[in-house]
């Protein structure tokens, strides 16, 4: 049977439940409620055709929205054959509260309302993002009045510079924040003072510096691959683990001998790389670019990246083009692809997002 069922009103009301449609329509005027539904009704040839099934529905709708306290509208048709039918054509819920009744949702109502109004007289713009996400803010209910704790002390100690574990919050340890960065960043970035946000870091692993932590430094791995070029004062190939701050900081002689980056993601790859004059090359961190900004003399040399042919591959060559923007890619064309299609493998999740940066020659790939 084609014709709406209660489990399909249920459905219905799920869906917007999950949208946080009913949530947002409890604690603001948004224009869903009253909220009519439309309900599928059977074809005048079915009501010919099948009759009695058709009376059962209309049995079957009536006693559903009798029990559940519901209204249902009623439309008047003059059937050639059967005279003058009523059928429901709709059902009216008049308020959130009702709907969520209905999907057994009034306890999670009641506590989002609550959620909503407490959040209000911390800040406007925090009560804004917990009507944006009602799902979010109802799956951490638990933890919200930490969280909320932490916006203040944020507040109030801007650019701290201390390391999280030395936040002095009740109930908040560092584990505590390191598994909410994600909502604590997206709050702090909507109430704290321009001033004390630092834009060159963003995203979970930039977040103590972005808010003014101290951190871990920064590290990257590198190798000179010509023998004349020497980070460090000693003979033989260099292979370096340093501070992005001191990679920034090395002699200007030494920066003036490096033309090249190669920037390479596998670690046998980076051991094995051929020599190369004027060249220097850097092990990649995946997604983490955040050392590199740092080196502001490495944008004067040529870059070329080489990572593995699928689509986080291309996906860590996209964000790498953030920075460098002139970086080009190597072994990750389609010959490559081809040639080596006894490596080939299934990627367990790909990245699905929109890589603008890259050639068109790459997006095909």
């Amino acid at each position: 049977m084609k014709w709406t069922s209660p489990n399909d009103i249920k459905d219905q009301l799920e869906r917007r439940w999950l949208r946080g449609d009913i949530c947002r329509a409890s604690v603001r005027d948004t224009g869903d409620f009253p909220f009519v539904m439309p309900l599928r009704q059977p074809s005048a040839k079915v009501m010919l055709d099948d009759f009695a099934s058709m009376q059962d529905w209309v049995k079957l709708m009536r006693a559903y929205a009798q029990k559940k306290q519901l209204q249902l509208e009623y439309k008047e048709i003059n059937h050639r054959a059967l005279g003058q039918q009523q059928l429901p054509c709709h059902v009216l819920l008049h308020s959130p509260q009702q709907a969520a009744k209905l999907i057994a949702k009034t306890q999670l109502l009641k506590t989002f309302y609550h959620l909503y109004r407490k959040t209000g007289n911390y800040a406007d713009s925090l009560q804004a993002w917990v009507f944006k996400h009602p799902m979010k803010v109802l799956e951490l209910s638990d933890q919200w009045q930490k969280i909320l704790d932490l916006c203040v002390w944020m507040q109030a100690n801007p650019q701290p510079k201390i390391y999280l574990r030395q936040v002095d919050v009740v109930g908040v340890d560092s584990k505590f924040i390191e598994q909410h960065k994600k909502v604590l960043a997206a709050l702090f970035d909507l109430m704290l003072p321009v001033f004390a946000i630092d834009d060159d870091f963003s995203g979970v692993a930039g977040f103590a510096r972005r808010y003014g932590f101290l951190d871990k430094p920064l590290m990257l791995r590198v190798r000179p691959l010509a023998a004349n070029i020497t980070l460090l004062p000693c003979q033989g190939h260099q292979d370096v683990m340093l501070e992005a701050k001191a990679l920034a900081c090395i002699h200007s002689d030494v920066q003036a001998q490096i033309k090249t980056v190669f920037v390479v993601e596998n670690e046998v790859n980076y051991l094995s790389f051929p020599d190369m004059s004027n060249a220097l090359l850097i092990f990649g961190s995946g997604y983490g670019f955040e050392a590199l900004k740092q080196v502001k003399w490495l944008a004067m040399c040529s870059w070329y990246y080489w990572g593995d042919l699928d689509t986080h591959g291309f996906a860590i060559l996209d964000q790498l083009r953030c920075t460098f923007p002139h970086v080009s890619s190597f072994l990750m064309d389609k010959n490559t692809f081809i040639d080596h299609e006894h490596a080939w493998g299934k990627e367990p999740k790909q990245e699905n997002k929109d890589l603008s940066r890259l050639s068109e020659e790459e997006r095909d790939m």
